[in-house]
């Protein structure tokens, strides 16, 4: 298990104030590139006013105010692949396979504490076991846990023996009709969005990244039953011929895109099918010999590491929106970071840049989620999510490496400095 101390959080159980002045802050506009000084005013959970701490100040004098120390404001990150429940194979697998409910249910809890203190605002979980997220988001929501706000596909759909059917983080479907009552069983418990298996996977030992697992006909009896429900439906898959048949039957985004193609790529920005491209899943040999993963799915990852680095410079050459999600549990210690950070410095290191990847995680995910007029950027009248960092993450992603303040719907949930 990775080891929460290496990362110098701090928890705090400070009260949510009535009202909260931000003041010697650098505010960060994550859709104009900036930043500049000033002042956040926050009422309950909810920006109310953004200017200088004088005005601030005189419009609002009961204000609990709170100086930051002249570091960079940004909104809370978002992470669109999350597993709380994730299970590999190998020795740490198996560990999880055994937890019975209530160890799931304690496990699940303490990682979506951990993503919360880490930055992570808010998460869409992308298979989880037993429907266990669900009761994990009321929790949250009810204020018993510390957590991110969640938006989950509940169980993925996958074929009889498909990608991931090992574990009850997914339901084996066969057949349009079988496909279309696994998504509205998954709708009746409470699922926003649908993940299905579309392809073979990194994980699966009897088949390969390309090895196809739906048909056309089952691919879209999943798609019309989740739009026709009003949730969008994002599919696992690899190679190019079976994501480019999906995004012609309507698929609204794409994890990993392991072999892309230009034509494909373009297909996907002309449909506005998005891409989750997970690349720190095909670079992340320590992870996998921390959890004791076998060496056949190690090789298999890392030989598809290069490979997957063109494929997502194709999709950002050819204007593919791009979410950031990190597969690994975003809060894990990983290369001197978490993972969701490293998530960041790939995706900023191979293509984007510091500011379009700081979008990929806050504004381009809030606006995919259909939660764009709540949260994902610092404006008045959204939620107040925030992190803190010294160095600003437009000028360089690898400044995320220094959160070290976090604020969750006008509450501080992590400060750093208590540590002094």
């Amino acid at each position: 298990m990775s080891d929460p101390a290496k990362l110098s959080i701090i928890a705090t159980d400070a009260p949510r104030h009535e009202a909260t002045l931000l003041t010697d802050v650098n505010i960060v506009d994550v859709l104009a590139g900036t930043s500049a000084p000033g002042a956040v005013l926050v009422r309950g959970e909810t920006i109310t006013a953004i200017g200088s701490r004088d005005e601030l100040r005189a419009a609002a004098p009961e204000a609990h105010e709170i100086s930051l120390d002249g570091a960079y404001l940004s909104p809370g990150l978002m992470n669109m692949h999350t597993h709380f429940s994730l299970t590999l194979p190998g020795d740490y697998g198996k560990y999880m396979a055994g937890l019975d409910d209530a160890g799931l249910s304690l496990y699940m809890a303490d990682g979506a504490r951990r993503a919360l203190l880490a930055g992570v605002t808010t998460v869409r979980c992308v298979a989880e076991r037993g429907h266990a997220d669900f009761a994990l988001r009321r929790s949250i929501q009810r204020g018993e846990t510390m957590g991110p706000d969640i938006y989950s596909a509940g169980q993925a759909l996958v074929c009889t023996g498909g990608h991931g059917h090992e574990n009850n983080d997914t339901l084996e479907c066969d057949g349009p009709v079988g496909f279309a009552k696994g998504v509205r069983t998954q709708i009746k418990a409470g699922a926003d969005l649908i993940k299905v298996m579309i392809s073979g996977g990194i994980a699966g030992q009897h088949e390969g990244i390309a090895t196809p697992q739906l048909t056309d006909e089952e691919m879209e009896a999943v798609i019309s039953t989740a739009h026709a429900w009003g949730r969008k439906v994002t599919a696992h898959a690899g190679p190019a011929p079976i994501i480019g048949r999906a995004v012609e039957l309507g698929l609204d985004c794409v994890e990993h895109g392991y072999e892309l193609t230009p034509e494909v790529a373009k297909l996907m920005a002309e449909r506005g099918t998005a891409l989750v491209p997970t690349l720190i899943v095909t670079r992340c040999g320590a992870f996998f010999d921390e959890l004791g993963v076998p060496k056949w799915m190690q090789e298999r990852s890392l030989a598809a590491g290069p490979r997957h680095i063109e494929s997502f410079k194709m999709a950002v050459d050819a204007g593919v929106t791009i979410l950031t999600g990190s597969d690994m549990p975003p809060f894990w210690y990983f290369e001197g970071t978490t993972a969701i950070v490293r998530e960041l410095e790939h995706m900023s290191e191979n293509a984007l840049g510091p500011v379009a990847a700081l979008r990929a995680a806050t504004s381009s995910t809030a606006e995919w989620l259909g939660i764009a007029d709540r949260v994902g950027t610092i404006e008045v009248g959204k939620q107040a999510d925030f992190i803190l960092t010294d160095g600003s993450p437009l000028e360089s992603t690898s400044n995320l490496r220094g959160i070290r303040w976090v604020m969750k719907s006008g509450r501080v949930v992590r400060d750093d400095r208590l540590a002094a």
